[in-house]
Parts: structure tokens; sequence; C-alpha cells
């Protein structure tokens, strides 16, 4: 029985098609060690092969698709549909959110390096004066040795007793002052008040007992890890000076051992090498008499900033917390933390739903100078007013509560 053909196929010499077949054969011979043939599905493989062995032409494309380029053809490429260029949605990424900072809800957060931990007595706080430009929480030596500013328990300590300006409160009743005198300037602080008791600058809260070295070291060592993080780093740190001991009893180290070990042997605890300097830095200090317990009890809180921030790995933000949470000063207000700018920001009757950021990248809800103005009425307690102001306008804080 014939086939019958198109007459265009019938026209075109059978051996089109086998020199076509014979210079692919050849060229495939001729490909270089090493290399492979373009995979081609086996489907495709034997229609080609059928299609030849009946007679039918094999296009030029095709032929070249199956069996690779010939010698002196240029090589064809498959066409490909441009894939379509759809416009990328505008979806809110990290740099629209401003920088998470601390707030009341996470207070422990910001306490818990700072606080030693190891004392809990159930015993009512001693009611003992205090002032608003001094530190108001005990401070421990490294020999155990507790001291308060106002050594004199009597209330009417005098200035010439003292060295220090006379006492303002004692530690029961400086709360209620200090709301006292937030609600005088500003009426709606009773209803912020009302729902947000602080606990921070209570009698209880004013009778943590505070090893500054311990305190400054745990802050180190939390910047920018997890709580679960910070808290593994600083066992193994201790676990370092206390070899074979219960971990429930071992002591933080003291100033002058962390000074005399090793950088290598301070970041088997964990510790990166720029945090391992920084503790040591820390601790130096302490050894030479640079930062003292008697220092940080007495001095204004100007000279507490400067001497603490001269110390490498402590920022601005870190000694204005630590003043705050840790010394119990009363009338500390850290202007670059976003969530008190947010929060003072509202307070004082800004928009702050659309956010805001300045040039340089750098967020910013109120100048500077602005929250100081505006702050200044609340003095000697915006150590309080701060507080109050995160509590104002809550701020994502996912990261601190991990």
């Amino acid at each position: 029985m014939s086939v019958r053909r198109s007459t265009r196929i019938a026209s075109i010499p059978t051996t089109v098609v086998t020199e076509k077949a014979a210079t692919h054969v050849n060229a495939s011979k001729k490909r270089p060690a090493g290399t492979q043939a373009r995979s081609i599905p086996a489907k495709k493989q034997r229609s080609a092969e059928d299609n030849e062995q009946k007679g039918i032409e094999v296009s030029e494309q095709t032929n070249l698709l199956v069996n690779g380029a010939a010698k002196d053809e240029p090589e064809f490429k498959v066409p490909v549909t441009p894939a379509k260029k759809t416009a990328r949605r505008s979806t809110p990424s990290k740099a629209k959110h401003p920088p998470l900072t601390p707030t009341p809800s996470l207070v422990n957060v910001i306490r818990a390096p700072y606080s030693s931990g190891d004392v809990e007595d159930a015993a009512p706080p001693p009611d003992r004066p205090v002032g608003p430009h001094i530190t108001n929480a005990p401070l421990i030596t490294p020999g155990g040795t507790q001291h308060v500013a106002y050594e004199d328990t009597l209330p009417d300590s005098t200035p010439s007793k003292t060295g220090l300006p006379r006492p303002t409160a004692t530690a029961n009743t400086v709360l209620d002052q200090a709301c006292a005198h937030l609600i005088s300037v500003d009426p709606r602080f009773e209803a912020i008040i009302a729902q947000h008791p602080c606990h921070i600058f209570s009698a209880k809260g004013l009778a943590e007992i505070i090893d500054p070295f311990r305190s400054l070291s745990s802050g180190i060592m939390g910047q920018q890890v997890s709580g679960a993080a910070a808290k593994s780093i600083k066992n193994k740190f201790i676990a370092l000076f206390n070899e074979g001991q219960d971990p429930e009893k071992a002591r933080f180290p003291t100033p002058a051992q962390v000074a005399a070990t090793d950088i290598g042997r301070l970041r088997s605890a964990g510790l990166s090498q720029r945090k391992a300097e920084y503790i040591q830095g820390l601790a130096q200090k302490f050894v030479s008499g640079e930062l003292t317990n008697d220092m940080l009890m007495k001095a204004s809180d100007e000279e507490v900033m400067e001497k603490l921030i001269a110390v490498r790995g402590l920022g601005k933000w870190s000694v204005e917390m630590f003043a705050c949470f840790g010394l119990k000063r009363l009338d500390i207000l850290s202007t670059g933390d976003l969530g008190v700018q947010r929060g003072m920001a509202a307070f004082f009757g800004k928009d702050v739903k659309k956010l805001k950021v300045k040039g340089g990248g750098k967020w910013k809800y109120m100048s500077e100078q602005d929250m100081l103005d505006k702050s200044a009425p609340y003095a000697p307690y915006r150590s309080l007013f701060m507080w109050y102001m995160w509590r104002v306008e809550d701020v994502d804080v996912e990261v601190l509560a991990q």
C-alpha cells in the first residue's frame, strides 16, 4: 500500500534528511570528552526516530534540538516566553516600623540583669531616707558588705552630716509622693496610675540589693540576644569561677577574678570576643578604683553617666536603664528611647499613627529639647514619669518576650 505524501514533502530529496542526520552523528562523535549531550525526554526522542524511519521530514529546528547543533550551524536556542514582570506589592517591612524598645509590660526583662537576685527576704523592707538625685538601692561590695546612701537612718539627716542633699522622703513614702506630684502637674495621671501601679520605686523595690559589677556585666551579656540565651551565658560565666559547686549556691565572680582571667577562657562561656573584652574592661575599672560603689551611690546623675559611658560596651541608653532600674535614681529621662518618645508624643497630643522617620533613617517622634522642656515640670520624679510614658503608648516587644 502506497503512502500519500504532500507535494511539499515529496519534492524534498530524501538525501537532505540523511545528510543532516550524518552531520549530527559526526558532530556528536567529535564532542570533547567529559561533555554530555543535552538531555531529551525519551518520548520525544522515539517520536523523532519514528518520523525519520517513516520518511517524514524532521524540521531543521527539531533536528537540532534532538541531536544537538551541527558543526557549522549556529546553536538553536529554544524560545522562552518572558516572565511577566509583576509590580511588587508594598508590604510593611521592618524598616517601616520603629526599632523595638522596652516597655513596662516587660520591665522585669529590664530589671533582671540589674538585681542580684541572691536574697529573697519576706520581712518588711526597712524604712530609710531616700532622695531624688542619689542611689536609693542598697549596693553590695564584692566582699558582701551592703551600703545605702544615707548611713544615718534618721530622716533629719543634714547635708553637713552626710555630704548629700537633705532626704526628701523615705522608702515607704517616696512612691506616693512622686505619684502625687505627677497628678498635680497633669490630672490625667490619676487614671493612668490607678490602672498601672508601679512597684519599681515601692519600699520593696527600693530594698532590692544591687551588685553593680554583676548588674552591668549581666547587661552586657544580654545585649542583642534573647533572654534564654543571656541566662545560659550568665550561668556558664558564673560556673567558670565556681567549678564543682552547686549552681544554686555559686557566686558571681569579683572584678579582680574577671580582670585576671584570659579572654579565651571568658569566651568559653559563650561570650563573643567583643563582649568578653567589654566585661574584662569593666572589671579592670572596678579593680583600679575608677568605678566604686561609693561613687555610684553618691555622685550626681551627670557624673554617673560620665563615668559609666566611658566603659566600652556601655552606651547612653544602657547607663540610663541601669541608673533608673538598678540604682533606683528617681530623676532619669531617656530622651533617646523610642518608647518614651512615642509615649510623650501621644500624651502631649501629637499624631503617632503615622510613623515618622527623619533624615538618615533615624526614627524620631520628638526632639530631645522638646522632651526636656515638656518633662521639666515632672522633676525630680522623671523616672516615674518615663515609666508611665511607656504605658501611654506601648510598642512592639516581641523580641524582648523571647
